[in-house]
């Protein structure tokens, strides 16, 4: 089973994405760890990436999951921006997407309380500009606890919480 966990930075997909792998015991990747040297460089001087700068950092991530997809799955915790984003991650695997959603204002708080995080607050403007709702997969809104909003995706994934813990 291959799960991906979006939305725009400080939504908690790596908090839920996280407690997903672990009640299913499949590994977890947070897509930021898999970021070339140049991206992070770029992001924690507050620019921008572009759809160039992104392309070999998913592409390098639609590997992993299609590799993952042979071993049993895995869950990826990552933007997925853009519907072009996620159907390269897709690839020709079944993915299964939960999408965090929230009000730009509380992410906003979330995010200038982070620490040693290269994805700067100010940075949200271009997270909320290129983001492109989908209309399929299960969206949680983020005023929702870390703990309810695992529940409601493992319902979603059609299994009982604690499964394999």
């Amino acid at each position: 089973m291959l799960i991906v966990v979006t939305g725009v930075s400080g939504t908690g997909k790596t908090t839920i994405g996280s407690g997903i792998a672990h009640s299913l015991n499949l590994p977890f990747f947070d897509a930021d760890n898999f970021h070339p040297k140049e991206n992070i460089e770029k992001m924690s001087k507050g620019i921008p990436l572009n759809d160039v700068d992104r392309l070999p950092w998913l592409q390098s991530l639609a590997e992993l999951l299609a590799d993952h997809e042979k071993k049993g799955g895995a869950v990826l915790a990552c933007s997925a921006l853009k519907e072009s984003y996620r159907e390269l991650l897709k690839g020709k695997n079944s993915v299964h997407w939960i999408h965090l959603k929230g009000d730009k204002e509380l992410i906003w708080r979330r995010m200038l309380a982070r620490k040693n995080h290269y994805m700067k607050a100010g940075m949200l403007d271009s997270q909320f500009a290129t983001w492109e709702e989908p209309r399929y997969g299960l969206k949680l809104n983020i005023l929702h606890t870390p703990e309810e909003m695992l529940s409601q995706a493992l319902r979603y994934l059609g299994v009982s919480e604690g499964t394999n813990s």
